[in-house]
């Protein structure tokens, strides 16, 4: 299955700064570093918007990348180093949160709905389409009445953060198995 896909680029979803690095919303950041250090993958630089580190897996060279730009604006610079490397959308992956699945849930599709997700829904517009692959990582709805952006940009601790911390390491290992 991961061979047929293609995936040649590997994009985390979240918000740079050290105000967001424990937040739900960069479990796409957190996961992306994992897979570089498991790729060996460990020098990063800035490109087209993106902190961008190559890496080689199953014998096939990707492209990992977290945009630089925040969440609700990540399409443009992950479109603009699609065009760039000459990437085509459906040799993306994407590993974003999703409040829709329980925590530490994750699951790999490829297209499907938005989900009112502003990175997906910036990616989109970019792109002109959804059909690229996603690694979603769950993070839950928030609790009562609390606003979902509260929620998401909220530093985490102790047990919140191991949490989130094992979910991203799924992702990882999820986005590993589909390269093959």
């Amino acid at each position: 299955m991961a061979a047929e896909k293609g995936i040649r680029l590997i994009a985390g979803l979240g918000n740079p700064g050290a105000d967001y690095v424990h937040t739900r919303h960069n479990v796409g950041f957190l996961a992306v570093d994992e897979l570089a250090e498991a790729l060996d993958a460990p020098v990063w630089a800035l490109k087209h918007g993106c902190m961008i580190a190559r890496a080689s897996c199953a014998g096939r060279a990707v492209l990992l990348a977290k945009p630089q730009s925040f969440m609700n604006t990540s399409g443009g610079p992950v479109s603009k180093l699609m065009r760039a490397e000459g990437i085509a959308p459906s040799e993306l992956l994407v590993i974003h949160d999703e409040v829709d699945l329980d925590p530490g849930d994750v699951r790999t599709r490829f297209g499907g709905g938005l989900n009112a997700h502003n990175g997906l829904r910036s990616l989109k517009g970019k792109l002109g389409t959804a059909d690229f692959w996603r690694v979603r990582a769950g993070i839950g709805r928030p609790p009562g009445k609390m606003d979902v952006a509260t929620y998401v940009l909220r530093q985490l601790k102790g047990a919140a953060l191991e949490e989130l911390l094992a979910t991203a390491s799924c992702a990882a290992r999820a986005a590993r198995t589909a390269l093959g």
